[in-house]
């Protein structure tokens, strides 16, 4: 029920926008990620809850780690497009 006419494109401004916000998302992700490995054995006995923990920290790192590297992957074909088009 769209027409072509109703669709609106992101500007780049807007692409910039969501960019520097996600990089600023990511490293927040990655720092609340390093307090909780610091934070997470303090008062811990339990060798149990000790490597459960660390276990889940590890799970949470490496999905951030993949996103982080989905986004490069996205931004780079993005800066392509960009070079390309201006070589054109």
């Amino acid at each position: 029920s769209h027409t072509m006419s109703e669709y609106v494109r992101m500007t780049d401004t807007e692409r910039d926008q969501i960019d520097q916000d996600a990089q600023i998302f990511m490293r927040t992700c990655a720092d609340a990620i390093h307090q909780l490995r610091t934070e997470a054995h303090k008062g811990v006995q339990s060798t149990q809850v000790k490597e459960h923990r660390t276990a889940v920290l590890d799970f949470i790192e490496d999905y951030l780690k993949r996103v982080c590297k989905l986004y490069s992957e996205q931004r780079a074909i993005r800066v392509k497009q960009v070079i390309d088009k201006k070589r054109l």
